[in-house]
């Protein structure tokens, strides 16, 4: 895996030199998620970000249905049956709500940073990733980059946009807004190998009061994108969440499909040569 996310982690932390700080990110816990929107709003307010997701869809009480270049953090309602304790699905006309945050996974290997033409989307001194909307020129290369369709294109504007993990509150010493205003601790900010600790604990809580299908999404260095900078431990499989299974870097086979594609330029060069030399005879 380290060849493969060479490119990618190279400007942090040897590019930042002794302004590099420690990795941060978020880990958010959606078995304590109550569904306030809190940090929705938090982040509107702080970023500066549209409103959207006023009109009421019908579907659930989630009425902003997905991150978008006007939802950086998105928090998704989920009905499940389950017995009527609340504690395994499938059961007896009881219900329970899933409920889950989620934002940009800033992720190590960022295939979003791969395809950027113009430099807008780069990696901090905090081992976040950001995009520079004044460099960014709309090409949309990040957006069918990107594994998890975070980041989008906004009406009217053409310029990408995602969650920044509050870069510029993080330069002055400040949590980012979305954990400031979560009021259960759902969403948990601090240096990455501390969050991915203690989510493990609390994992292991959790499967100590019996709640088995607990587990950790995204903190695995070893994964398909080297580990998310904001991981999640989710209460079901991923694809309930709306989240792939085993998420790859898209970018991952560029380096071979560029040599196979020397190779068969080289090849049908040779070819024209030779019928060119043979047609002289």
């Amino acid at each position: 895996m380290a060849d493969v996310f060479a490119l990618e982690t190279h400007a942090w932390p040897g590019g930042y030199g002794e302004e590099a700080q420690s990795r941060v990110g978020f880990f958010t816990d959606t078995s304590v998620c109550i569904g306030c929107k809190a940090c929705e709003v938090a982040c509107k307010e702080w970023n500066d970000v549209p409103e959207d997701g006023l009109e009421f869809t019908g579907e659930s009480y989630d009425n902003t249905g997905a991150l978008g270049a006007d939802t950086w953090r998105h928090v998704a309602f989920i009905e499940q049956p389950t017995r009527v304790d609340g504690v395994q699905p499938g059961g007896d006309g009881g219900m329970r709500w899933l409920m889950s945050s989620d934002v940009c996974k800033h992720c190590t290997s960022a295939a979003c940073l791969d395809v950027c033409p113009t430099g807008a989307l780069f990696r901090t001194e905090f081992g976040t990733v950001v995009i520079q909307e004044d460099v960014c020129n709309g090409c949309g290369y990040c957006v069918s980059a990107c594994p998890f369709g975070v980041i989008d294109r906004r009406e009217g504007d053409g310029r990408a946009w995602k969650c920044t993990l509050c870069y510029d509150r993080l330069k002055d010493g400040q949590e980012p807004a979305c954990a400031k205003a979560c009021p259960t601790d759902s969403i948990q900010f601090g240096e990455l190998d501390d969050l991915r600790e203690r989510a493990q604990g609390r994992v292991a809580e959790l499967r100590r009061a019996g709640v088995e299908e607990a587990r950790l999404y995204g903190e695995d260095p070893a994964d398909g994108v080297g580990g998310f900078g904001a991981f999640f431990l989710l209460l079901d499989e991923p694809e309930t969440y709306g989240l792939p299974p085993d998420p790859v870097v898209t970018t991952r086979d560029l380096a071979g499909m560029y040599r196979t594609a020397a190779l068969a330029a080289g090849a049908v060069l040779v070819s024209v040569a030779a019928a060119f030399a043979g047609g002289r005879r």
